[in-house]
């Protein structure tokens, strides 16, 4: 059940992040307004999986692995965002 929580939480993160990159980068967006939103649900999934298995598996507490759950998904989401716009430069 925590799973699908966090799978949840990690699409609205993404939902948000991607409607955040117009007004971060002045609405441009080089593959379009669903591109965005896809891929930001898409890295923020996928971050919120590695954080919630990888950082106990590397023998930290559960505080820092919520915490890693918490700001690692949506900075990595704006990252790939930018990456998508320096490359379609």
């Amino acid at each position: 059940m925590e799973i699908v929580i966090l799978i949840l939480a990690m699409i609205v993160v993404g939902l948000i992040i991607g409607w955040l990159a117009g007004p971060i980068w002045k609405n441009k967006r080089p593959i379009g307004v669903q591109g965005d939103y896809i891929a930001a649900v898409i890295t923020a999934i996928v971050v919120g999986l590695m954080d919630w298995y990888v950082i106990p598996a590397m023998g930290f507490s559960d505080t820092m692995r919520n915490l890693g759950v918490a700001l690692e998904p949506a900075l990595g989401a704006l990252f790939v965002l930018w990456i998508i716009r320096v490359a379609k430069k």
